[in-house]
């Protein structure tokens, strides 16, 4: 029937008409209406079970005693012996739980469909005479070749046999910095081409591609996270039939049927019911006023429950923007030289001429006018007469520039940081060497101290970046191990590895290529600025990208869960002093109604706690104080 339909698939809107009548008869009862006051709370007595009802019989045609028969037992009952305000408060409340918990636990499969609507679609195939044809993903073959042109995307997995370029491989890798390739390089499906142009041999196409690859990952990953049981739903296994058999028993001996009606009433768990819900949504509208957002109660209490955490290196331990890090003059003009290398690095597009231009605009350098330069392919740029260079090593072996001992000890010492290296040459003298590199996050280093110190084992950092940029950050940060140069696929393996060892992983990260670790994890955390598809991965999102809300998240995460159990402990706790003082007739159905929704109070006060000065905030200490305010650079 539709009505039944209604109810059934409407549990807010009947939550908010049921709590409207309880209001409206509170309010008729004090008006002086006693019996229309009974009347509309009959109603809604009425209306509150039903689709609880429902739910009951539905879990018994499957032969399972559910929660859901007491509860509805128990309303009967008190419809029965003219206590219609009980039905109506414990179905309230029941209803108005699961409807709040099922808003939180509510998730989307849309990352799937995002990271398929991104996958390339088609290539630009090169025949054996040389003609091009725009040919469909699926019909592409091993061994074919494709060309790709500045600003195209990567349309296969292949090797490079004709041609010179930069890629910006984020999508794989997770790191920014266009990558060169030349010849006989690897080239992966999904990345971008930034500047020059390759034929690229391909080895695999559509779905075989290591792109197709992340997005069969996230898929089987999702696939295989099963719902975290409700600890309600296991209670009541138990709970449901004991009380039913125990009315049924005191009924039968004592023939008083309005003591056995009163012990399903008492007995009913309204707190436990109450409990549980409340301290989720405290919590995480506690964590969302703090830039945290929970994708549900189990969420939060599997976070709590973590001993380890791997995070990505770029865009989550570091900011994924490309700042000059070292400067390194040679000449004694620090000054003059940078403004003359940001004066020929003005016009590029290049996010390490980016890099050079922000950090001369942040030391209010005057630029002077820049010679004309050339691109030299995989080196740098090259004045007409070889006057001016500004480039790599190889471009200054290129054109003779003498290097010595003191300009090679200063490059080897930025490179030894990880750093991408500039040099500036006049003259064929070397006078300025920069390096270029991502910046660490002014709270690392003090966010995973206080992760440490609170109970995570072990911090771990994965990236795609080469090793020895990684090392040199994680040089810098309390971090137990660090695995460079990985893929999707690795990171994912070394969360499964962590976690066939018995370890609770949250995986924390921003870019797609961490969708599948994410999805993996016991818990995906997001880092807000990332990628649509990493966050709706993701099952904690970070709005405020920062250490110290991850911090915070945690701690809120362990008191939630903390004040989740003590509600538990509180509810079952009354429900068995109640029903004991109830047998040995110390409690009657007044006194005892009283302390059945005194315990529904003070469960919702415990929880709403959560709601101020909460025990994480004070554990967390991560005050404005204690993060430095500069930022921490990579040097």
């Amino acid at each position: 029937m539709r009505w039944q339909i209604y109810l059934n698939r409407h549990p807010g809107q009947i939550s908010l008409i049921l709590g409207g009548l309880i209001v409206v008869s509170w309010v008729l009862g004090w008006a002086g209406v006693p019996t229309v006051a009974l009347a509309v709370m009959y109603v809604a007595g009425v209306l509150g079970t039903t689709p609880i009802l429902l739910r009951a019989w539905s879990a018994l045609r499957m032969r399972t005693i559910s929660i859901e028969l007491l509860v509805t037992i128990a309303c009967i009952g008190a419809l029965g012996i003219g206590e219609p305000n009980e039905a109506a408060i414990v179905t309230f409340l029941f209803l108005f739980g699961n409807v709040l918990e099922a808003r939180t636990l509510a998730k989307t499969r849309s990352a799937v469909r995002d990271l398929t609507d991104m996958a390339p679609q088609q290539a630009t195939v090169v025949d054996e005479d040389g003609q091009t044809e725009l040919v469909d993903i699926d019909e592409i073959d091993a061994g074919m070749h494709v060309r790709v042109r500045p600003g195209d995307q990567v349309p296969v997995d292949g090797t490079v046999v004709e041609g010179e370029g930069r890629t910006v491989e984020a999508v794989i890798t997770g790191e920014a910095a266009p990558v060169a390739k030349v010849s006989g390089d690897q080239v992966y499906a999904g990345s971008m081409l930034d500047s020059g142009a390759l034929t690229v041999s391909t080895t695999a196409a559509g779905e075989d591609t290591t792109f197709g690859q992340i997005v069969e990952l996230v898929e089987n990953a999702q696939d295989a996270q099963a719902p975290v049981a409700r600890f309600i739903d296991r209670f009541a296994r138990y709970y449901t039939p004991a009380v039913l058999v125990i009315a049924l028993i005191v009924g039968l001996v004592t023939q008083d049927m309005r003591l056995a009606i009163t012990m399903l009433v008492l007995g009913c768990p309204g707190a436990l019911v109450i409990g549980a819900p409340v301290a989720n949504v405290a919590g995480i509208g506690r964590a969302a006023s703090q830039g945290i957002l929970f994708k549900g109660g189990a969420t939060a209490d599997a976070l709590a429950g973590v001993d380890t955490i791997m995070l990505d290196k770029t865009g989550t331990i570091t900011t994924g923007k490309m700042t000059l890090s070292h400067v390194q003059d040679f000449a004694g003009n620090e000054d003059d030289d940078l403004a003359l290398l940001a004066a020929i690095e003005a016009d590029s597009q290049h996010p390490l001429a980016r890099a050079i231009l922000a950090s001369a605009k942040e030391r209010q350098l005057t630029l002077p006018e820049a010679p004309v330069m050339a691109t030299v392919k995989g080196r740098g740029l090259a004045s007409a007469d070889g006057q001016y260079l500004v480039g790599n090593m190889q471009l200054m072996g290129d054109h003779g520039v003498n290097v010595d001992a003191t300009v090679t000890d200063g490059i080897n010492a930025i490179q030894a940081s990880g750093d991408s290296v500039v040099l500036l040459a006049v003259h064929g003298e070397i006078r300025l060497a920069v390096g270029v590199n991502d910046v660490v996050r002014a709270d690392a280093a003090d966010g995973l101290a206080a992760l440490k110190q609170h109970g995570i084992e072990h911090v771990v950092m994965l990236t795609g970046d080469n090793r020895a940029a990684a090392e040199h950050i994680a040089a810098q940060l309390p971090v137990d191990e660090v695995r460079a140069e990985m893929l999707p696929a690795e990171k994912l393996a070394a969360v499964q590895e962590a976690q066939a060892a018995g370890h609770k992983v949250a995986f924390v990260g921003d870019g797609i290529n961490d969708a599948p670790a994410l999805a993996t994890a016991d818990v995906g955390i997001g880092m807000g600025g990332g990628t649509a598809v990493a966050l709706d991965t993701s099952d904690v999102v970070l709005v405020r990208p920062n250490f110290g809300t991850l911090v915070e998240a945690v701690h809120l995460a362990r008191a939630t869960r903390s004040v989740t159990r003590e509600n538990i402990v509180i509810a079952v706790g009354t429900v068995v002093l109640l029903l004991l003082g109830l047998m040995l007739g110390l409690v009657q159905m007044a006194s005892g109604m009283f302390v059945h929704e005194a315990s529904i109070l003070v469960v919702i006060a415990n929880a709403l706690r959560l709601l101020h000065q909460s025990r994480a905030q004070k554990v967390a200490q991560l005050d404005e104080h204690q993060v430095t305010t500069k930022p921490s650079s990579v040097n």
